[in-house]
C-alpha cells in the first residue's frame, strides 16, 4: 500500500517482491531506481498515470518506500 502526501492510499500489485528484487540487485535509492520500480510495477499491471507530475509523485513515494525497505533489511541483518 502506497501512501501519498495528500493521504491518498493506493494498493499496488507486486510492490513487496519488486522492492525485494531491486534490493537484491544492490540498487541505490535514486531517481533511476524509482523509474525502474515504476517500470516493473507497470509490468505487474498496475496503472501509473503517464503525466510527468503523477510519475514524479509516484517516484517520490516509491523512493520513500524503498529507503524504508532498505533500512528494515539492514536492521534485520545486524
Amino acid at each position: 500500500m502506497l501512501k501519498f502526501i495528500d493521504d491518498t492510499q493506493i494498493s499496488v500489485f507486486g510492490l513487496d517482491e519488486t522492492l525485494a528484487d531491486i534490493y537484491s540487485e544492490g540498487r541505490e535509492a535514486n531517481e533511476e531506481t524509482a523509474e525502474e520500480i515504476i517500470k516493473r510495477l507497470e509490468a505487474h499491471k498496475n496503472y501509473i498515470p503517464s503525466s510527468d507530475r503523477a510519475r514524479k509523485e509516484y517516484a517520490y513515494v516509491l523512493l520513500r518506500e524503498y529507503r524504508k525497505y532498505v533500512k528494515d533489511q539492514t536492521d534485520n541483518n545486524r
